[in-house]
C-alpha cells in the first residue's frame, strides 16, 4: 500500500516470478522501506545484476604490482587489501603487526566470528562485525550463488549465531571509513582512523588503510609498533618498548 503497488505483484518480487521491475516501482519501495542510500544502491544491483560473464573476466585474486610496491612504502601505516568475499590477498609487515588477522590468507569475517582473540583485540568488537557483514553483503552484490560465498556464510551460520543474526538482517553498507579501538598487548590502546577504497585495477579488491590523528598518543603507539615491524624484517634492529632495550636478530 505504501509503495502503491499490489500485494500480490510485491509477492511476485519476492519470489523473485517477476525479475523486471521498473525504476519506479523500486523507487517506490525504497521509500516505503525507508531505505537509506547504501541499501537503495544494493537493491538496484539486485534488480539489475551485471552479466556473469563479464564478471567473471573481471576478477582477479592477483594484487596488481604497482599496489603491492604502495603497500610496501607504507612503513608508518597499517594497511592490506582483501578481495570481495574479504580474503586477505596483501598486506605490509606494519598492518600484520597490527593484527596477525591480517595476514594474507586470512578471511576478515570468519576471523572476527571465529577466533576468540579477535575480541581481545577489538574493543568494540560487536560493532566491528556488524559492520563487517553489511560491507561483505554490498560488496558480493547479486553474486549469490558463488560457491566461495555459499561455503564462507555457511560455515559461519552453523558456528556461529551472531553472524547468523547479523547475516539475517540483510544489512548493507558501501565501502565507508570509521574508527577502531584496539588494545594491542604490545604498545597498549590504540584509536586508529580508517579507510577503505577501491582497487581500479582489480575488480572486487579493497585497499584498507589505518592511521592515528598526528601528535596523539596513538600516534605514538603506532609509531613504536612500526619500528617493531621494521625489526621483524630486518636483521639486528634494536626495538625499544618502554625503558628496555633489545636486539632483535633474524
Amino acid at each position: 500500500m505504501l509503495a502503491g503497488i499490489s500485494s500480490d505483484y510485491y509477492l511476485r518480487l519476492e519470489q523473485g516470478r517477476d525479475q523486471h521491475p521498473s525504476e519506479q516501482v523500486l523507487d517506490a519501495l525504497a521509500q516505503a522501506l525507508q531505505l537509506n542510500d547504501d541499501a537503495v544502491a544494493h537493491l538496484y544491483s539486485l534488480a539489475r545484476p551485471t552479466p556473469r560473464r563479464g564478471r567473471a573476466r573481471q576478477r582477479s585474486d592477483r594484487v596488481p604490482t604497482g599496489v603491492q610496491q604502495l603497500l610496501a612504502s607504507w612503513s608508518h601505516m597499517p594497511a592490506y587489501i582483501h578481495n570481495r568475499y574479504m580474503d586477505v590477498l596483501a598486506a605490509n609487515p606494519l598492518a600484520t603487526a597490527l593484527s596477525p588477522f591480517f595476514a594474507p590468507g586470512m578471511n576478515i569475517v570468519r576471523i572476527h566470528f571465529l577466533e576468540p582473540a579477535v575480541r581481545e583485540l577489538l574493543l568494540d568488537w560487536e560493532a566491528m562485525g556488524a559492520n563487517a557483514v553489511a560491507q561483505l553483503r554490498s560488496i558480493v552484490s547479486s553474486d549469490f550463488e558463488s560457491p566461495r560465498l555459499i561455503q564462507l556464510v555457511g560455515e559461519l551460520s552453523v558456528r556461529s549465531e551472531r553472524f547468523r543474526r547479523l547475516w539475517a538482517r540483510h544489512d548493507v553498507c558501501t565501502l565507508q571509513g570509521g574508527t577502531a579501538a584496539l588494545n594491542h598487548p604490545q604498545v597498549g590502546p590504540l584509536e586508529l582512523r580508517y579507510d577503505k577504497f577501491a582497487v581500479g585495477a582489480a575488480d572486487g579488491q579493497v585497499l584498507v588503510v589505518y592511521h592515528a590523528e598526528p601528535d596523539s598518543a596513538s600516534a605514538r603507539a603506532l609509531a613504536q609498533l612500526a619500528h617493531i615491524a621494521a625489526a621483524r624484517t630486518q636483521p639486528d634492529v634494536p626495538v625499544r618498548i618502554g625503558t628496555s632495550r633489545k636486539r632483535v636478530l633474524s
